[in-house]
């Protein structure tokens, strides 16, 4: 499934756009909470509705007064529809209408013209219903009613969203290995581009934070077709202060969910860091396959076994990315070029591979006799069946006789054996356990 576009929540402050974003995804990721004004930074997340994703972004309440963070908030909101192809307009039927949506409103005439869409939250009566035509003097048309608490009129808002969708021309990645570089800032991103490239097309400086924003370069490489995408370097979360940084972050996890493979890029001459850690969690969140390029290499010790011990530092530093191919390269003299490009193309294999059932169920079948699983909440786990019912990753069905009884590290050991003997050595895998229907047959 692409990504056709991006929409951002806009409003003043407790109007409700957290509320709204939790009830778009599904989930409670941003913080919901009666404090006047509680979200500052942008929260992002993938949302879908009649088979359409888009990545729905959550922003600080806007105001007219000079209140705390305001001048962030702002920045925030600013790059956020910069980014957007679509703009969601908060406003509390509740209050009614404030002079803070009239500010909203100048300011949204003022630096965009993209389709903006009016909801008036918190409408959770008919009475409440009365007060929404009170904002059409805002321009922009009637207000869809809606009440994020109680899930009413947000299926009509999600399909006014998909019908302003843009219609955009994935043409040039279809059937291109798609792959994104991400890292923590001046790694050699950009300079790694360049050496696959073999030209100058990104700037490359020692300062950190060069890139700020994703670009896309479709090219050949021994007769395969690829699609690269470099994004800024991302900063830990925590230590994320400069606007244009959050912005860059959230360019990256564009890249991250449209890449078919992410090459995390480390730099040698530093060593592992925490943020490095951070990094990659983008990938392992988006259940994407990871290529772990050490970058200046050349830049490193030069004693005896120095790549077997980095090797050992990274797979105990990353172990739930042991399966995750190392590269150590030098974007400066491109050396090992080659061998990057055989670990994403491996991880591609592996990403998109079906696997047969009959092969499956004979693989789990041994794997339960040579290691029987622990008695665990009340019982032992049996599997009856196997099959796969999806890829991007690998993602199997086990029938099991109950879900419950499955112990965290017999299902670590299950996910290591189809690696090794389905040829997934690359790429995470998703089990999921479902209770076996009398019905249906069990292993043989």
């Amino acid at each position: 499934m692409k990504i056709l576009g991006k929409v951002a929540l806009v409003g003043a402050p407790s109007t409700g756009k957290s509320t709204v974003f939790n009830r778009l995804i599904q989930q409670r990721k941003s913080i919901v909470s009666e404090e006047y004004g509680i979200t500052r930074d942008r929260l992002y997340s993938k949302c879908e509705w009649l088979g359409r994703e888009f990545i729905l972004i959550d922003t600080g309440g806007l105001q007219l007064k000079d209140a705390p963070f305001q001048k962030e908030i702002k920045a925030q909101v600013d790059l956020a529809l910069d980014e957007a192809d679509i703009i969601v307009f908060l406003v509390d039927a509740k209050t009614g209408y404030t002079l803070n949506d009239e500010y909203v409103a100048r300011e949204l005439y003022k630096i965009t013209d993209k389709p903006v869409i009016l909801v008036a939250n918190k409408v959770d009566n008919m009475e409440m219903s009365a007060n929404i035509y009170d904002f059409l003097s805002l321009g922009f048309g009637e207000p869809i009613a809606v009440s994020a608490a109680h899930g009413i009129g947000i299926g009509d808002l999600l399909d006014k969203i998909v019908s302003l969708l843009p219609n955009k021309d994935y043409e040039d990645i279809e059937g291109k290995i798609t792959f994104t570089l991400i890292g923590r800032p001046n790694v050699g991103k950009s300079s790694l581009v360049n050496a696959i490239l073999d030209e100058q097309r990104v700037i490359v400086s020692n300062i950190a934070g060069t890139t700020r924003d994703s670009i896309d370069t479709a090219f050949n490489y021994n007769d395969k077709s690829y699609v690269c995408i470099d994004t800024a370097g991302l900063k830990r979360k925590g230590k994320i202060y400069e606007a244009v940084d959050k912005y860059a972050a959230l360019r990256a996890v564009d890249a991250v969910m449209r890449a078919q493979v992410v090459a995390l890029v480390i730099a040698a001459d530093e060593g592992i860091t925490e943020q490095d850690r951070h990094v990659v969690e983008i990938a392992m969140e988006n259940n994407k396959p990871v290529v772990i390029a050490v970058n200046k290499w050349d830049l490193h010790s030069k004693e005896n076994k120095a790549q077997y011990k980095f090797t050992l530092e990274l797979k105990s530093y990353y172990k739930f990315l042991d399966y995750a191919p190392i590269v150590f390269l030098s974007a400066k003299n491109r050396t090992n070029i080659p061998e990057l490009f055989n670990a994403i193309d491996k991880c591609y294999l592996d990403y998109n591979k079906r696997v047969q059932t009959s092969i499956l169920n004979q693989v789990i079948l041994d794997a339960q006799l040579s290691n029987q699983a622990p008695d665990f909440n009340g019982g032992r786990i049996k599997i009856n069946y196997i099959s796969q019912f999806e890829t991007c990753p690998p993602s199997f069905a086990l029938f099991v006789n109950n879900p419950k009884f499955m112990h965290f590290s017999y299902e670590r050991y299950l996910e290591n054996v189809l690696r090794k003997t389905c040829g997934l050595e690359t790429t995470p895998i998703k089990l999921v356990m479902r209770k076996k229907d009398k019905k249906e047959g069990g292993l043989k």
